[in-house]
C-alpha cells in the first residue's frame, strides 16, 4: 500500500468526527492528489492531511477596540475617543437583511461548510500555485475572521506584516484556525464575530460604527439598500470609502449593485427588487465621529479626563496596564461635568476675552466638599492652528490644568496665595483684628526658613505695596486682607513662620503646575509659584467645605464592556480645623464688601481673594461660595513676564494695566451667579467670636478715624471698609470697635473727654 493511499485510510477514520470535517478533509485529499507537492507551502501531500487533523487552537482573542464614550453628570454624551471606532453590538441587534448580504457576497456556501469553501478554496489553491502566489481569494468567512484576529492580536509592525502577508502558508495556517473555531463556535456566533471585527471604511470598524457612520442609523434598522452598501465595502474599504470623493462613492455604488444581485442570485431578494434598489443613489449620510478631545464642545475638560486615566492608579496598576486599556476602550465613563456651569464659564470668558488675544483666560470650577470638577473653560479653542503657526485662536494646552493634565506651566498665582498665611495665623490663635504697624518698604532680610530649616533670606529684595494698598501704616489681618496688602503679608509670613504657611498650602492640595516642588521663599505669600486654575480652586473650595480639602476628581464611575460598573469615590481629608475655615470665610466674605472686589457680588454668601503680580505679568481671582468654587486666571501666553498685562487691549478694551479685582473678578461673578442660578443659596457658618473676634492693632483707631473724617468732608456714605459690628473688628480688645456705630460711639466720648479738658 503506497503512503498516500494509507493518509486516506488515517484520514477517512477521522470522519468519524463528524460528516461536515469529513467533507472538508476529503476535499483536502483530493486536491493533494492533483497536487504533489504544495509548492509555496513546502507541505508534501504526506503531510496535508496530518496538518488538518492535528488542529491548533482557536487563535487568542483579546477583547476587540472600542470606543471610550464620555458623559457628563446628567448621562449625556460629549466626546469619545478610540484607537477603532467600534461599538460592538449582538447579532440580534443587527438586521437580518444586512446578515444575508454580508454572507451572500462573502461566503454564499457559509451554513453548508465547516470552515473551509472547497469549491472555491481549491479552485485559488490552483490558481494560486500555478501563479507562484496569491492571486483568487478563496477565503471563507471564518477565514477572513481568523485573519482580522490575527492582525489585531499583533502587538508588532511585523507581527501584523506576517498577518497580511500574500503568501500559501499563510492561507494554510488560516484554514487550520478557521476549523477549529468552527468546532468551537455555532454559525451564528461566527457571523456575530465578523461582523464586529470587520472594517468598512470612513474610520469605521464593525457593522454598528459603519451603519451610524456611513447612514447615521442603527445596525439593528439598516434598510435593503444601506445593508448592500455596507457588505459591498468589506472587501475594499479603502477605494470605497465614501468620506473621500466622489470617485470612491461611485465605486462603492458598483459594489452595492454587485452584492444586489449576488443576493437575488443566492435567493435572498427577486431580482426585480434587485434592480430597483441598484436604481437608487446610494444616499449616504455621512455622520461625524470625532475621535479625542478636539472635536468635543468641552475639549479641555475632556482632555482632564484623558490624562487623568492614564496618569491615576485607580485605573490601572501601571503606566503600561493603563494605555493598554484605553486603547481596548469599550467604558463609558460618567464624569462630574456640569453642563450649566461649563456653559456659564465659557460665556463669561468668551464675552470678555477673544481667541485671538494673546492673552489667555482661563476657569476651573470644583464642588466643595466632594473635590468634582464641574466646569473647564478657557479663552481659546482647543486644537491646532491653520498653519501651525505658535499664536492664534486655539492652542494644545490644557490652560485651566496643570501640566500632569495637558497644560501648560501655569501663572504665579499672586495674592490668592495670602489666604494660606491667613489661615496658618488663624490657626495659631490670631483674632480678626490683631494687628501691627507696616513700613512703605520691606526687605526680607531675615526670619525665613525653609521646611528643611534652611535660611532663605534675601537681602537683595525690596517689596512694596501695589497700587491702591497705601504706603504703609497700621494693618490688622482683617484690613490687610481687605486691601491685600503686600508687605503686611510678608511680615505675617514672617510671624507664623513660612513653613507653616507652607504646610497649609500643601495641605489644601497645593503643588506647581509643572509638577517640580514648590518654591519655598519669602515671597510665596505674595504667590510666586505658577499654579493651574483647577488646583487653586480646588484649594479655596476647602473653605467652602468648612476646612475639608478633596482631590479634584473628573470621573464619577466608569462601566466596563461587560456591565461591570465601578464607582470612583471622593478623595478628602480634613485639611484644616473647621472653626479656622469659618473664620477665613468670615474675612474673605468682606472682599466683596470693603476690599478689592467692593461693588461686585454675586448676591450670596462668597469668599473670595483677588492675585495681582508684581509688574502686573499675571491676574487671578479665586472664590468660592458653600456650594461651589472657582478660580480665574489670566496672562499673556507669549510669556507673562515679556509681556505683562500692561497697555494691552483684551476682547475689544483697553486696559492701562490688569489687576485681579479688573478682569478675572468680573468673570467669576458672571460665571459663578449664571452657575448657581438654580442652586437655593447656603450660608457659611458664623465663625466663633469668642474665639476669633476682638484682637489689638496699634494706631488702627486713629487711621480709621482720619479716613471717617475725610469721607465726611467729601460727603461720602459710611466707608465700605468700615466693618460692621458684628464683623471682623467689629470689637478690639481694648473696646469701642470700628464699625460704622461704633466709630459714632468712640466719636461722642472724644468730644465729651475734650470738653471735659
Amino acid at each position: 500500500m503506497t503512503e498516500r493511499s494509507s493518509e486516506v485510510r488515517r484520514g477517512a477514520g477521522a470522519c468519524l468526527r463528524g460528516l461536515a470535517f469529513c467533507g472538508v478533509l476529503g476535499g483536502l485529499l483530493m486536491g493533494a492528489v492533483a497536487l504533489p507537492v504544495v509548492g509555496g507551502a513546502g507541505i508534501t501531500t504526506n503531510g496535508v492531511a496530518r496538518t488538518f487533523i492535528d488542529l491548533p487552537p482557536s487563535p487568542r482573542e483579546d477583547p476587540l477596540p472600542e470606543r471610550t464614550v464620555l458623559l457628563d453628570k446628567n448621562g449625556r454624551q460629549f466626546a469619545q475617543f478610540y484607537t477603532e471606532n467600534r461599538k460592538i453590538v449582538k447579532l440580534d441587534r443587527i438586521a437580518p437583511v444586512m446578515r444575508q448580504a454580508i454572507v451572500a457576497i462573502e461566503d454564499s456556501r457559509f451554513y453548508e461548510h465547516a470552515g473551509l469553501d472547497i469549491k472555491g478554496t481549491l479552485r485559488a489553491l490552483v490558481t494560486n500555485t500555478q501563479a507562484g502566489g496569491v492571486r483568487q481569494g478563496g477565503s471563507s468567512l471564518t477565514q477572513q475572521l481568523v485573519k482580522n484576529i490575527l492582525i489585531e492580536n499583533a502587538e508588532t509592525d511585523a507581527e501584523r506584516a506576517r498577518a497580511r502577508e500574500p503568501s500559501i502558508r499563510r492561507k494554510i495556517n488560516e484554514l487550520r484556525y478557521a476549523l477549529a473555531m468552527e468546532n468551537k463556535y455555532s454559525k451564528a456566533e461566527i457571523l456575530e464575530r465578523y461582523l464586529n471585527i470587520a472594517y468598512f471604511g470612513a474610520g469605521a470598524f464593525g457593522v454598528e460604527a459603519a451603519a451610524q457612520r456611513f447612514f447615521s442609523v442603527s445596525a439593528s434598522r439598516l434598510s435593503l439598500r444601506q445593508a448592500a452598501t455596507l457588505a459591498g465595502a468589506v472587501r475594499t474599504p479603502y477605494s470605497t470609502d465614501p468620506s473621500l470623493g466622489r470617485q470612491r462613492r461611485q465605486r462603492l455604488r458598483e459594489r452595492r449593485d454587485i452584492v444586489l444581485d449576488r443576493m437575488a442570485q443566492v435567493g435572498n431578494i427577486p431580482q426585480a427588487q434587485a434592480e430597483a434598489t441598484k436604481r437608487k443613489p446610494l444616499d449616504i449620510r455621512l455622520k461625524p465621529e470625532p475621535g479625542g478631545c478636539g472635536g468635543s464642545p468641552y475639549s479641555y475638560f475632556c482632555l482632564y479626563v484623558h490624562r487623568e486615566l492614564l496618569n491615576n492608579p485607580v485605573f490601572g496598576h501601571s503606566r503600561a496596564e493603563r494605555e493598554r486599556r484605553l486603547a481596548r476602550g469599550g467604558i463609558v465613563l460618567r464624569t462630574s461635568l456640569a453642563p450649566n456651569a461649563q456653559r456659564a464659564a465659557q460665556r463669561a470668558i468668551s464675552s470678555r476675552v477673544s481667541p485671538e488675544d494673546t492673552e489667555v483666560a482661563a476657569e476651573a470650577m470644583v464642588e466643595p466638599g466632594t473635590g468634582r470638577i464641574r466646569a473647564m473653560a478657557a479663552s481659546k479653542r482647543y486644537g491646532r492652528n491653520s498653519g501651525n503657526v505658535r499664536n492664534g485662536p486655539s492652542t494644545t494646552y490644557n490652560l485651566p490644568a496643570d501640566v500632569a493634565h495637558g497644560g501648560g506651566m501655569g501663572f504665579q498665582a499672586g495674592s490668592t496665595f495670602k489666604v494660606f498665611t491667613l489661615a496658618t495665623a488663624l490657626g495659631q490663635g490670631w483674632r480678626f483684628d490683631d494687628g501691627f504697624m507696616t513700613p512703605g518698604r520691606f526687605v526680607p532680610a531675615g526670619g525665613y526658613r525653609d521646611c528643611r530649616g534652611r535660611r532663605v533670606n534675601d537681602p537683595n529684595a525690596e517689596i512694596f505695596n501695589a497700587s491702591g494698598e497705601g504706603s504703609g501704616g497700621p494693618q490688622s489681618i482683617s484690613t490687610g486682607t481687605w486691601k491685600s496688602v503686600n508687605i503686611f503679608y510678608m511680615m505675617l509670613e514672617r510671624r507664623v513662620g513660612l513653613c507653616q504657611v507652607i504646610k497649609t498650602a500643601k495641605a489644601l492640595g497645593v503643588a506647581r503646575a509643572d509638577g517640580t516642588p514648590l518654591r519655598e521663599v519669602p515671597t510665596f505669600t505674595l504667590g510666586v509659584n505658577e499654579m493651574d486654575p483647577v488646583t487653586v480652586a480646588a484649594a479655596f473650595a476647602a473653605f467652602g467645605a468648612r476646612g475639608r480639602y478633596c482631590r479634584p476628581m473628573a470621573v464619577l464611575d466608569m462601566v466596563e464592556r461587560d456591565g461591570t460598573r465601578t464607582t470612583v469615590p471622593p478623595s478628602c481629608g480634613q485639611a484644616i480645623d473647621r472653626g479656622v475655615a469659618d473664620a477665613v470665610n468670615h474675612i474673605l466674605s468682606g472682599v466683596f464688601t470693603k476690599g478689592t472686589m467692593t461693588g461686585q457680588s454675586i448676591g450670596r454668601d462668597a469668599g473670595g481673594k483677588t492675585g495681582t503680580n508684581n509688574g502686573y505679568t499675571s491676574a487671578w481671582f479665586a472664590g468660592y461660595t458653600p456650594d461651589m468654587a472657582a478660580a480665574v486666571s489670566l496672562g499673556d501666553i507669549r510669556g507673562s513676564y515679556r509681556h505683562p498685562l500692561r497697555d494691552v487691549t483684551i476682547g475689544g478694551e483697553y486696559y492701562g494695566q490688569v489687576q485681579g479685582a479688573s478682569l478675572p473678578g468680573p468673570i467669576w461673578v458672571s460665571s459663578m451667579s449664571a452657575a448657581l442660578r438654580n442652586v437655593a443659596p447656603s450660608s457659611f457658618r458664623h465663625p466663633d467670636m469668642s474665639r476669633f473676634g476682638g484682637g489689638y492693632t496699634p494706631g488702627l483707631d486713629k487711621l480709621l478715624e482720619a479716613e471717617r473724617r475725610a469721607g465726611e468732608r467729601r460727603g461720602d456714605e459710611p466707608r465700605s471698609g468700615a466693618p460692621r459690628a458684628d464683623e471682623p473688628g467689629g470689637t478690639h480688645a481694648r473696646g469701642g470697635g470700628h464699625g460704622y456705630r461704633g466709630w459714632k460711639a468712640k466719636w461722642r466720648r472724644w468730644k465729651a473727654h475734650h470738653r471735659r479738658r
